[in-house]
């Protein structure tokens, strides 16, 4: 029995480690404050002024303050065809509904903390991606409902989304808290689509896909490796190895 619990507490404290070593370096900033930290674009997207074609992007950047020793926030972006502004759409704890949706700047830092494009689409597949984005995120399941660890939360809003786009392919990072949580579901596609994920309350759950690798979901913290493109997956670490190219540009 006592075997048994050491082994427990094995086990956590190396899924902690990656996290823990995070804390100490300078990627994490502790002393920042929400009311002064860069907001600001990191042009990353098109500005919309001078581009006439739709657009659809999706972003993650570091979560803000200690939380970002865990994991990321995700968002989408999206542009109507000659639209004077981009629409943002993420789901915040502090808000109620959690779901905001702002005219705003597509690729702001989060809170300190620059962001990383993960997908983006143009042109026609944007135009026809956009109306399915608009009506997966008015048919989120729990719009009231917020809770940091292992959702719902800001990536399980995404994941949820980008789970009904079929033609938004995106693999979010394994440092997303909450993709992984799925409103009661229990065997379901990834968010790629390029494969499967069976879960369990977003706390534990493996996942296998061609885009993301294998990942195992343990507490809410996953780790895994990626073959297709040699990478190792660590939990509060994220990705070492090759880079994942950003979906859409390439295709």
């Amino acid at each position: 029995m006592l075997r048994g619990a050491n082994l427990v507490m094995l086990g956590v404290a190396l899924l902690l480690m990656g996290p823990l070593l995070m804390l100490t370096s300078p990627r994490i900033d502790l002393e920042s404050r929400w009311y002064s930290a860069e907001r600001t674009s990191a042009g990353l997207a098109p500005l919309a002024q001078e581009a006439s074609e739709a657009v659809v992007q999706v972003y993650a950047a570091r979560a803000f303050n200690w939380r970002g020793a865990f994991g990321v926030h995700t968002w989408i972006a999206i542009k109507a065809e000659a639209a004077p502004a981009y629409r943002t759409y993420q789901v915040l704890s502090w808000r109620r509904p959690t779901i905001v949706t702002l005219d705003d700047e597509p690729d702001r830092s989060w809170y300190g903390n620059s962001p990383t494009l993960l997908a983006d689409y143009r042109g026609k597949r944007a135009v026809a991606m956009i109306p399915q984005i608009e009506a997966a995120v008015a048919a989120y399941p729990e719009p009231n409902r917020y809770r940091v660890w292992p959702g719902p939360n800001s990536n399980t809003f995404v994941a949820w989304v980008v789970r009904r786009v079929p033609e938004l392919d995106v693999a979010l990072p394994n440092t997303a808290i909450g993709k992984d949580y799925l409103f009661g579901e229990v065997f379901v596609p990834t968010p790629s689509g390029s494969g499967y994920q069976l879960a369990l309350g977003g706390l534990v759950g493996v996942l296998v896909a061609a885009e993301e690798g294998l990942e195992v979901n343990v507490l809410g913290l996953s780790l895994g490796i990626d073959l297709m493109r040699p990478a190792l997956k660590l939990p509060g670490i994220g990705r070492i190895g090759m880079p994942v190219p950003i979906k859409g540009k390439e295709e």
